[in-house]
């Protein structure tokens, strides 16, 4: 008997409408949806794990297939995986901010020092987005709000994922730059592609008519 396909499955802001598009292929979910605590769910084939984890799953094999943001496969260009599918949800832009000042924090540090402090969770995508604009920065990188950065002057901006940008007014920033937009992917396991290839294939295809 062939063993179920296990897919990665990302807590937080794409949970949700995962849950709803896996369930539209046939997938069961509603006893992920009733388990907060739960993580492994191997008769649905489900497993829940942080976005961010998705990829280190599916390139290792404990997950043949993951669903995550393009901006966490931007970050972690480096992992083995093989990107399917744009599944299209979850939509929304990493950009450049600084506070709604004048002079302009970014600009004013470049001609001041020639180098912006730059703080962000995405250390990849802001150094090459900067870099292919010949600009130097000098990177911090956070773990928590980043918004606060230039607020206590650790940063002169932020690179940051936003959806509707009300985090950043509510804290007196702007957007001054866009640098990509993202959304959620189908990803699989370079091995399992291979070996499994219709089965795949054939769950991309399912999920792609949704």
């Amino acid at each position: 008997m062939t063993k179920r396909l296990l897919i990665a499955v990302p807590r937080g802001a794409l949970f949700g409408e995962t849950l709803d598009l896996l369930d539209s292929a046939g997938i069961p979910t509603e006893e992920v949806r009733e388990n907060d605590r739960k993580l492994y769910f191997p008769e649905a084939g489900i497993v829940t794990v942080r976005p961010s984890d998705v990829p280190t799953y599916v390139e290792f094999g404990a997950a043949d297939l993951g669903i995550t943001g393009k901006d966490v496969l931007l970050e972690q260009h480096y992992r083995d995986v093989v990107e399917l599918l744009d599944l299209g949800y979850g939509r929304c832009r990493m950009v450049v901010a600084s506070p709604d000042i004048e002079p302009e924090p970014l600009a004013s540090a470049a001609r001041r020092l020639g180098v912006m402090r730059i703080a962000t969770k995405y250390p990849k995508i802001a150094g090459d987005h900067f870099s292919a604009t010949g600009r130097q920065i000098e990177m911090i990188e956070v773990k928590g709000s980043v918004e606060l950065a230039p607020l206590t002057e650790l940063s002169d901006g932020i690179v940051d994922l936003v959806d509707t940008g009300a985090t950043l007014r509510e804290n007196g920033l702007v957007i001054r730059e866009e640098i990509v937009e993202t959304t959620a992917r189908l990803i699989a396991n370079p091995v399992a592609h291979r070996l499994r290839a219709a089965e795949i294939d054939d769950f991309a295809s399912l999920l792609k008519t949704r």
